[in-house]
């Protein structure tokens, strides 16, 4: 049986990482780390935003992937894109992708981790919205009448953008939501749901094991139905 090969596909966002080298060392670290003693066979290091599609050392990565049968190997979910859209077209394409950070997850949980993320940003921008229409019907100003609409979608880009950040950064809570989405739908018990997330290596937002109450309230927060068995 031929042994498993791995492409390293490796993203900095900014030529100053470039230069210092600290943000394509720690990524290459997590991947040997995940590897143990195996080396992947190439590497592959972009310095482009999450959010933009041209990629062309992405492309090149997949190519050699499909050409030498290997598995293209990412450190974290949001090396590979911070798009929504973007990442749900390469989780389609016909090349094998793991990320270290989440090395459990099948298609279908990355799919779910990507979708919460654009549905967050949904809520946000809409309870911004609502939060500043209601605040103008207290008699708030909200600057001229000719810029409100600027106003209000300059109010809405920053909230996305700071909550987006927040979650960017504390990713523990919608990686454990992913797995619950999953598990719901296997009919697990909140018992069983908690034993298999500390099972998995699945931490809180402060970085400790998962208790039942945690859960449920992940399962709450999420709009998830809870399960009848607990």
């Amino acid at each position: 049986m031929k042994a498993k090969t791995y492409i390293a596909y490796l993203r900095q966002s900014t030529v100053k990482q470039e230069i210092s080298g600290l943000g394509v060392e720690a990524q290459r670290e997590i991947i040997q780390n995940h590897l143990k003693d195996k080396k992947p066979i190439a590497e592959y290091i972009e310095t482009e935003s999450g959010r933009k599609s041209n990629r062309p050392k992405l492309i090149e990565a997949l190519g050699e992937c499909r050409k030498t049968g290997s598995t293209l190997i990412v450190a974290k979910l949001d090396r590979l894109s911070r798009n929504v859209a973007f990442t749900s077209k390469l989780l389609e394409s016909d090349v094998e992708i793991v990320f270290c950070d989440f090395p459990q997850a099948n298609k279908l949980v990355l799919h779910i981790i990507s979708s919460i993320a654009e549905y967050e940003a949904g809520l946000i921008s809409q309870r911004t919205r609502q939060s500043l229409q209601a605040k103008k019907a207290r008699g708030c100003r909200l600057g001229k009448s000719e810029n409100l609409t600027n106003n209000l979608e300059r109010a809405i880009g920053e909230s996305v953008k700071t909550n987006k950040n927040k979650a960017d950064n504390n990713p523990n809570n919608m990686r454990a939501i992913a797995m619950l989405h999953s598990l719901l739908m296997q009919g697990k018990s909140l018992s069983e749901m908690t034993v298999i997330l500390n099972r998995q290596g699945f931490v809180t937002s402060k970085g400790c094991r998962f208790r039942i109450t945690q859960v449920k309230r992940l399962i709450v927060r999420a709009g998830l139905e809870l399960p009848q068995k607990t």
